[in-house]
């Protein structure tokens, strides 16, 4: 399509000392031998004579030399011509992939855990069923499925089975470990909402929560009354989920700090994780209560009992001088100021004041003995140190 002879073309005024030399440009061969003529008359053989044609020049002013490696800076992704980028962001240490482990704790839940297994592969490199005592076949369809199970060979309390999941992981050096119910509560889609902080490295410990509207009323009750009891000043806007996940900090802070064996096990580690400092993120979820696979084993309102009991006893077993110690000094010091009044009275009068001497009674006798096993358990827990 090009013709052989070559035209010399020649910068035009405003590019004059740009170049060296002139260039050779090839002059396309049109076929139409009538238009061809009239190339010949109009336009001139080299770049920058006189024709009757009258083409403006232009111009062109390069702004900056574009690196595709370079990030936009500028307002409007657009960097400011004669601006130095700076040094590129150094990756995130959480850009490498993360093994993710998805751990469920189960006691006789053998009708929803082979579809709540196969549904957590899809979202997890392994799936671990911890099987808490089952007397059903819990144990061979979590196999069946294709889940890895330890038995523990009798019920010994999901805060047991959270231990063992916790040393699964690191035994076999998990970076996420997610745990969630064996009794289709939880959905295994959503693994990833809770996993997403943990891979971005925005938190340690991540929590789904769930709306009031999902769960029935007599749960809703029992759950506001729990995160009172457990926030301790926190803003987790739900405290008991089961459905978490833990990056390899939360899953070593875990494994040294939780001892309960019980379902406080939730509330333990938000404890856990203030003391160890630990940043603690939210993801909403879904959470199905009733329907055909549901196969909870444990009666809410004795469950809320245990949590209650076991998060009063842990707060007395971290820091007895606050929890009885200091009740049991006041108590003493009020049966005092009674007492007083009491031997007053009867130096006035004359008169036993029954009423008084017993209600003095009933708080110096209760706050000694509170005060006393204050000091005692806090010297054990001093030792233990």
């Amino acid at each position: 399509m090009y013709d052989k002879d070559l035209v010399r073309a020649r910068p035009p005024a405003h590019h004059e000392g740009w170049f060296a030399e002139e260039t050779a440009v090839p002059l396309p061969q049109f076929m139409d031998t009538e238009t061809d003529r009239w190339i010949e008359r109009h336009v001139p053989q080299k770049i920058g004579e006189g024709s009757p044609m009258d083409i403006p020049a232009l111009r062109c002013e390069v702004q900056e030399q574009v690196n595709p490696l370079r990030m936009p800076t500028g307002p409007g992704h657009r960097r400011v011509a004669g601006e130095v980028a700076g040094p590129a962001a150094a990756p995130s240490r959480r850009s490498a992939r993360v093994r993710t482990l998805a751990a469920i704790p189960c006691f006789n839940e053998e009708i929803a855990i082979g579809s709540v297994v196969l549904m957590a592969r899809l979202h997890a490199d392994e799936v671990l069923v911890i099987d808490d005592g089952c007397t059903d076949g819990t144990a061979t369809v979590a196999r069946d499925a294709g889940a890895t199970v330890i038995s523990h060979g009798a019920q010994m309390g999901k805060g047991r089975g959270i231990r063992s999941a916790l040393r699964y992981a690191v035994d076999h050096d998990y970076g996420c470990l997610v745990f969630m119910d064996g009794d289709g509560q939880h959905n295994p889609g959503e693994i990833p909402l809770l996993v997403e902080p943990i891979l971005t490295d925005t938190a340690d410990l991540v929590i789904g929560f769930r709306t009031f509207d999902q769960m029935p009323f007599y749960r809703r009750f029992g759950r506001a009354v729990l995160d009172v009891a457990s926030s301790n000043g926190s803003s987790i806007t739900d405290s008991q989920c089961g459905f978490r996940a833990l990056n390899r900090t939360a899953i070593d802070a875990m494994l040294d700090g939780l001892k309960k064996d019980d379902f406080s096990t939730e509330s333990e580690m938000l404890r856990t994780a203030r003391e160890n400092c630990l940043r603690v993120g939210e993801a909403p979820i879904n959470c199905k209560y009733g329907g055909d696979l549901s196969t909870s084993t444990k009666n809410p309102i004795s469950h809320a009992i245990e949590v209650l009991g076991s998060i009063f006893w842990l707060a007395v077993e971290r820091k007895p001088l606050l929890h009885i110690g200091l009740p049991g000094l006041a108590a003493v010091l009020a049966g005092i100021f009674l007492l007083l009044q009491f031997f007053r009275g009867f130096g006035e009068t004359g008169l036993v004041a029954i009423e008084q001497g017993m209600l003095a009674s009933l708080f110096l006798i209760p706050g000694t003995v509170a005060l006393i096993v204050g000091l005692m358990l806090a010297l054990i827990a001093r030792l233990r140190e």
